[in-house]
């Protein structure tokens, strides 16, 4: 299987669950701070910071603290200057791995992410190495045992969504949109009262690299070290692999 739907139910459920240990917290915070300084702090002009309040908002992060994030990115409050980019990578198998972070000590995210790397049997690229295999894409992924496939394609049509697939491995149904179109087709869903199982603005590969036993798990196991670093935002792979690889860790 391709690895994208499962990998992003796994970060959606793991999210929920490190986030009643204020794990994701930070990481939320940042991107509401990023986001508010680069395109303002009206979330009806600014799709990111309208998506990272979503987000925030969906692992119950409290309304003062992302008000006071807003402020900060803004501006009108006194905050850390964080500063994002991306590091790109090949993991064991040589799947291709994209890092978005968010830091405020660049020495200290370079050396902790190339750590994870090596000890994985991976290693960091130079810019543009793995890119070029990823689009960028808005996604949503839906339970097919639990919503009407008819009304999931009316709903994404009538919102401009790029694309609605059937993923039988998975039991999922999935939906593309443009970036620009992320939050128009979520609204359509939300007041379809369509429930979604995952939803965000990712990297979808263009192609992939099967990997099974050892080199499954390491990659795995790489995946998961990156995103638990404080600074890493959010981690994309080519992967694919058997569903049974992935079980222990739904």
């Amino acid at each position: 299987m391709s690895g994208h739907s499962k990998w992003a139910n796994i970060k959606h459920k793991k999210a929920k669950t490190d986030a009643k240990k204020g794990k994701v917290f930070t990481k939320l915070v940042r991107e509401i701070m990023v986001a508010a300084k680069v395109g303002g702090s009206d979330p009806g002009g600014n799709p990111r910071l309208r998506a990272a309040i979503d987000n925030a908002k969906a692992v119950n992060l409290p309304a003062d603290n992302i008000e006071r994030a807003i402020k900060k990115g803004a501006g009108e409050l006194q905050g850390v200057n964080y500063e994002e980019g991306v590091y790109e990578g090949y993991g064991p198998g040589g799947v291709a791995i994209i890092v978005n972070y968010m830091t405020d000590n660049k020495n200290r995210t370079a050396s902790e992410v190339r750590f994870a790397f090596t000890r994985s049997g991976g290693s960091l690229g130079t810019g543009g190495s793995v890119a070029w295999i990823f689009e960028k894409k808005g996604f949503f992924t839906f339970d097919v045992s639990s919503i009407n496939e008819d009304r999931l394609m009316d709903a994404a049509i009538n919102a401009g969504a790029d694309d609605v697939r059937t993923n039988a491995e998975d039991n999922v149904f999935e939906v593309y949109t443009d970036p620009a179109d992320f939050h128009k087709v979520k609204t359509s869903f939300d007041s379809a009262g369509l429930k979604y199982a995952s939803s965000e603005i990712t990297m979808i590969p263009k192609n992939t690299v099967r990997v099974e036993g050892k080199q499954a798990q390491q990659v795995l196991h790489l995946l998961e070290e990156l995103e638990d670093l404080d600074d890493v935002q959010s981690v994309h792979a080519n992967f694919d692999m058997p569903q049974e690889e992935l079980a222990g860790m739904a």
